[in-house]
């Protein structure tokens, strides 16, 4: 049975303890029933469930985490070349007691939000938007927190027309050399160059349920075996979850979630983000900026390497 069955199923039991208010003996048996499939079902999650958890419809969103994180934002628009893109939320932000500057890869709550925001699928000016801000901070000496989460890059025709390539290629350009701090937070989905163009910093750190891959595992499969059904059996292949990527070493560190997803809980949730954050800032800040940009580039070219 799939997480999604086992939800469906946990959904049922819950209504049927609404609906048993009067009798007591019935409703101890259902909350009994609840715990134990609430236990099992969150054991051992396979790859294919993290992906499940990464996508559900009621995970946290980049806004979510920028209204608890920061107890001041002022946010920026537009690349100066082209338009702005709804998918990159960016500006000054008030983390603590110090200023930073946050570019997030924003996705929908609903149809109409995601519809504006384009899915969290950004075009080349919210990538152009990310480059400006992040020169800025630069500029500034301000650190750099960005939250990844996008199924990819737009890549529509006039994406492609107007440089998308080229945009994302500028992204890990700049950002490799950046003279500044940059904090890099994966919440859900990390697809392909349209992540890695704001993943590039000093610190790489992912959600327990996030996930981060070259293309979906339903692209693989189709692409691999020329079976999107096979999905569930490419996302084991990919080796695309938080423990994955952590024993690889591409990450820093693993944020945990509580049960069942950051959904359940995001206060928790950032709270851990909060401490992270926090620590990070306060040893990346003592860095000499020259050993910073020399550890950053070593973090990177070591990637891969057997």
């Amino acid at each position: 049975m799939s997480l999604m069955e086992k939800e469906q199923q946990l959904s049922q039991l819950q209504e049927q303890l609404e609906q048993h208010q009067d009798d007591a003996a019935r409703r101890m048996q259902l909350a009994h029933e609840i715990k134990e499939l609430q236990e099992e079902m969150y054991q051992d999650l396979s790859a294919w469930d993290r992906v499940y958890l990464a996508r559900h419809p009621r995970r946290p969103k980049a806004q979510d985490y920028l209204k608890r994180l920061f107890h001041t934002f002022y946010e920026l628009h537009g690349d100066r070349c082209y338009g702005d893109d709804r998918a990159i939320i960016g500006g000054i932000a008030m983390f603590e007691q110090t200023p930073v500057t946050v570019i997030a890869q924003a996705k929908g709550r609903d149809l109409q939000e995601n519809m504006k925001r384009n899915f969290g699928m950004p075009n080349p000016e919210g990538y152009r938007k990310a480059l400006r801000l992040a020169k800025e901070a630069e500029k500034f000496h301000r650190p750099i927190i960005t939250f990844v989460d996008t199924s990819g890059a737009y890549p529509g025709k006039g994406a492609e027309e107007r440089g998308q390539a080229e945009a994302i290629a500028q992204c890990l350009y700049t950002f490799s050399d950046l003279q500044t701090p940059i904090i890099c937070i994966v919440l859900s989905e990390g697809g392909s160059g349209g992540a890695l163009a704001l993943s590039v910093g000093d610190r790489l750190v992912m959600l327990e349920n996030a996930v981060y891959s070259i293309l979906s595992p339903e692209g693989f499969a189709s692409i691999l075996w020329k079976d999107g059904s096979r999905a569930k059996e490419a996302a084991e292949v990919m080796k695309l979850t938080a423990h994955d990527l952590m024993d690889k070493g591409i990450l820093d560190a693993v944020i945990d979630e509580p049960l069942g997803g950051a959904q359940n809980d995001i206060e928790a949730v950032c709270e851990r983000l909060r401490a992270y954050i926090h620590a990070s800032l306060e040893e990346l800040q003592k860095a000499k900026m020259p050993a910073l940009l020399a550890q950053r580039y070593e973090k990177y070219r070591n990637i891969g390497v057997i």
